[in-house]
């Protein structure tokens, strides 16, 4: 938990829980999109110097903890891997699935926390937030 990052004259441990979702909320990250996106926003995290620590694609959004160098923001490593990740999934999958245009896939904006030494417990809600959705939509069944 003490491991910090090097810069030429820093020390440093930046950590962002964020999240984000696709655009009109579509139910879109499944099967094959959802196993291939992972890689992609990886290695999209690493061009930037970043790194994705954990991350779960939901059905219909994006956790990820992701640890970001000082010299970047936030909004500009976040903003690079929504549009480079739009642009790729366009020319992937474009052409097979018609259910978003062009390379607007991602809905504007996202929701981002700093994590600091609660990281354990952002870990663990990012791992465990899809059992939690399916048992609050089994709760839903009943109202």
């Amino acid at each position: 938990m003490d491991d910090f990052e090097s810069l030429s004259h820093s020390k440093w441990e930046c950590k962002y829980h964020v999240v984000f979702i696709p655009k009109y909320r579509r139910r879109v990250l499944y099967g094959q999109l959802r196993a291939h996106l992972g890689e992609v926003f990886h290695r999209l995290a690493r061009q930037k110097e970043s790194r994705i620590e954990e991350g779960h694609l939901m059905s219909d959004h994006v956790h990820m903890l992701i640890s970001i160098p000082p010299k970047y923001a936030v909004s500009q490593v976040i903003g690079f891997i929504k549009g480079k990740s739009a642009i790729h999934l366009a020319r992937v999958y474009g052409e097979r699935q018609r259910n978003f245009a062009g390379q607007h896939f991602w809905a504007r904006g996202y929701f981002v926390s700093t994590v600091g030494r609660d990281e354990a417990t952002i870990r663990e809600y990012i791992q465990h937030q899809e059992r939690e959705d399916q048992h609050l939509d089994q709760l839903r069944l009943w109202r």
